[in-house]
């Protein structure tokens, strides 16, 4: 059996556990440079406020129902998610982290247990231990347990927020109730494809005839319908190293200073050094990306991106953010606005095992240097030692002018209780 753990409204509930005042009241968490909604309470969902709505032409209705607008605050919702996840590994061995709230669960050699109880413990534990209210859903396979969950989260009184499909009866009624795009897996162009053969839940999407899910839409279509069958094909996923590795940010504002956007194509380079050595990887090219902003018709518009090869690869983030650096050059046009970018590192391998060059090889030097800075950085926290091109006293800065504290992850920050 597997379980999916799902925190309810993630961004909106970490900010009701340090904030109370904002329990029953209609949130909205807003996304980068307080751009557009990316999360809202159900509250805010019942006024019809929609996801990706751009909060400058929406401020007026948020005022007008009293929703509170909130900037994103990712180092407690990435704080608040590790304590999660961390409550998850005490209920199963085998925990897949989906995504920042939600996290598949295998359960192998459960068969005495009461499932429905277990899901009510670990919804119990969570809630107390973190305040973060979530909701579970168990069946025989992933794509069923997120039917489950769904419903859940749809019945929470009838339910209490655990629910279990454990026979082809509830497997069945679950899946007639389920709409063909509310399935995990069917983007729009599926549903599509679908909805032409008459599929208008996820139960005539699996009396489909199975060569013809094979053969006209793919295999990965074809294993999703034996798992909503109740026939496992999608398996727990083992973390892998990522093929390619990126950092790309949008400015707080938009910038024509060559010097400001190498500071930062600087920063953002060794960011992705420090990813680098985290997963023991080393990168054979990095990628230079910029952009204007394209929302600004009036502005003269540009967006341009090159490639540099190494002769080896380097994990070094003084020779990726070196040649990062001089990627700008090529790319700045001046009198433009840049409002966006982004250095990407590829053609990934193993750092421990590579092809070696007899001519040309990496500074031995780098290799420990690294090692000191990771090490440093990873002790007093925040990036203390940096390279001489970055600006020590700049760390990335975002327009958040609705930021709420980092209470868990700031000794500033944290609650005085009075």
């Amino acid at each position: 059996m597997y379980a999916l753990v799902d925190c309810n409204n993630f961004y909106a509930s970490c900010e009701r556990v340090f904030n109370p005042n904002l329990e029953g009241k209609p949130v909205a968490i807003l996304s980068n440079n307080d751009g557009c909604v990316i999360s809202r309470s159900d509250e805010a969902k019942a006024l019809q406020l929609p996801m990706g709505a751009p909060i400058f032409k929406w401020e007026s209705f948020c005022k007008q129902h009293n929703i509170s607008v909130l900037s994103s605050n990712y180092p407690l919702y990435g704080d608040m998610s590790h304590r999660v996840m961390r409550i998850l590994e005490q209920f199963s061995p085998e925990v897949e982290v989906y995504s920042i709230d939600e996290a598949f669960l295998k359960f192998e050699g459960f068969e005495n247990y009461d499932l429905k109880d277990y899901g009510l413990k670990i919804r119990k534990r969570i809630l107390k231990w973190t305040g973060i209210p979530t909701c579970v859903g168990i069946a025989p396979t992933k794509a069923l347990s997120k039917v489950a969950n769904k419903i859940a989260r749809k019945f929470p009184k009838e339910t209490k927020g655990s629910y279990v499909i454990d026979s082809d009866e509830s497997r069945i009624k679950a899946l007639k109730w389920t709409k063909i795009n509310s399935v995990w897996g069917i983007g729009r162009g599926l549903q599509k494809k679908l909805e032409t053969k008459g599929c208008k839940t996820a139960y005539d999407f699996t009396q489909l005839d199975d060569d013809w899910v094979r053969k006209t839409l793919s295999i990965v279509a074809w294993r999703l319908k034996k798992d909503l069958e109740g026939i496992s094909k999608i398996e727990m996923e083992v973390p892998v190293r990522k093929k390619a590795i990126a950092t790309t940010r949008s400015f707080d504002y938009t910038y024509d200073d060559i010097n400001y956007i190498k500071e930062r194509i600087s920063t953002f380079a060794t960011i992705c050094a420090e990813k680098l050595r985290n997963q023991g990887s080393s990168c054979h090219v990095v990628m230079v990306m910029l952009r204007s902003d394209s929302h600004k018709k009036d502005l003269e518009q540009h967006r341009g991106s090159t490639m540099i090869s190494f002769p080896y690869p380097t994990d070094s983030s003084l020779l990726i953010s070196q040649q990062a650096v001089r990627a700008v050059g090529k790319l700045f046009k001046k009198g433009i606005k840049y409002k966006k970018a982004g250095v990407i590192v590829m053609g990934l391998v193993p750092t421990d095992n590579y092809q070696l060059d007899l001519f040309n090889s990496e500074d031995p030097k780098h290799k420990p240097l690294m090692s000191a800075i990771d090490t440093l950085n990873k002790k007093y926290k925040g990036h203390k030692i940096r390279l001489g091109n970055q600006d020590l006293k700049r760390t990335w800065k975002m327009r958040q002018e609705r930021l709420s504290p980092r209470y868990t992850t700031n000794i500033k920050d944290i609650l005085i209780v009075k």
